[in-house]
């Protein structure tokens, strides 16, 4: 296998520098960490095939450097955690994109993975999963800005002959991934809450994620939508029922689903007045609430035949 030039972008994020690190210990590719205004933490900065390149996503004039001479893109970077994400995220979902796009056709990138997730097809389940559609018609705007962003992705392969894909991702858990670190630090002081009605949501550990991402790298043939996800879809509740008595924490509270947006509301209210992060927003609990499990066949047959871990109690020791 030839050695490539990956152009990972959020690489100092949560997902981002996971994928950096397993990049650059398990493969013999080199690595371009994309940063904005967060550093590489110094164990990854210290990688000798990673290099970190500081760009602005929002400036289409400091991308062309970054892309220059990169094999493949690989797409993460985005805002989470502010207020009013239907204000900002058409930009920061879409527009980021597109200047992504113009750089990488204009340095001849020939693979573009745009980072997404299944809830783009809007509401699916185990009897109705995701299947790597382009019409859905997603409630949030998180999903909404995510799916036009496949659009144009997709666009730009047509039009330049770059291989683009895009791997719609379950629920990523390890620790040191956000969400499951939040829930744990909450069930650990009786704060975690769940609402009642059942949401299906459908895992994939982080070692078989960061796995999926580089056989879509690496396999010349893979192209286009991509459902990621294990074995076992199951309920949000269940998963966090199951993780709790793990953490050997009380199991969460459930609660009418009505007080969940309110408490978004609450949440983005005081991030406007403090200018402080939303942690927790209207359209993120909307996002939350919708069911969503992908048909995996297209992940099996091209990317990963085996999961290391296929189902949650296999990877449990992880959280």
């Amino acid at each position: 296998m030839a050695t490539q030039t990956i152009l990972v972008t959020g690489a100092a994020g949560n997902l981002g520098s996971h994928l950096v690190r397993h990049l650059a210990e398990r493969t013999g590719h080199s690595v371009r960490a994309m940063i904005h205004r967060k550093e590489l933490d110094a164990e990854t900065a210290s990688l000798p095939n990673v290099r970190s390149v500081r760009c602005d996503l929002a400036k289409p004039e400091t991308l062309d450097a970054a892309c220059d001479g990169a094999d493949c893109i690989v797409h993460f970077a985005g805002l989470l955690f502010a207020p009013r994400p239907e204000k900002f995220l058409p930009e920061t979902n879409v527009t980021y994109v597109k200047n992504l796009l113009v750089a990488a056709k204009k340095a001849g990138v020939s693979t573009f993975i745009l980072v997404s997730f299944p809830h783009v097809e809007g509401v699916s389940t185990p009897d109705n999963p995701a299947r790597g559609g382009m019409d859905g018609a997603p409630d949030s705007t998180h999903a909404r800005t995510r799916l036009e962003a496949e659009k144009e992705v997709f666009a730009a392969g047509r039009e330049s002959g770059m291989r683009c894909i895009a791997l719609r991702a379950g629920m990523i858990y390890a620790k040191d991934i956000l969400m499951i670190d939040a829930a744990r630090w909450l069930a650990r002081r009786h704060l975690l809450g769940v609402w009642r009605s059942p949401t299906w949501i459908h895992l994939l550990s982080l070692p078989d994620f960061n796995r999926c991402v580089q056989a879509a790298i690496e396999n010349a043939s893979a192209s286009g939508v991509y459902g990621l996800g294990d074995d076992r879809p199951l309920t949000l509740q269940e998963f966090l029922d199951t993780a709790c008595a793990h953490w050997d924490c009380s199991r969460p509270w459930r609660a009418p689903g009505g007080l969940f947006p309110l408490a978004g509301a609450l949440v983005e209210g005081w991030a406007l007045l403090t200018g402080s992060r939303a942690p927790l927003t209207r359209d993120f609990i909307r996002i939350g609430m919708a069911s969503y499990c992908s048909d995996t066949a297209r992940m099996k047959r091209d990317l990963v035949p085996a999961l290391k871990h296929p189902t949650l109690e296999t990877g449990l020791r992880l959280l």
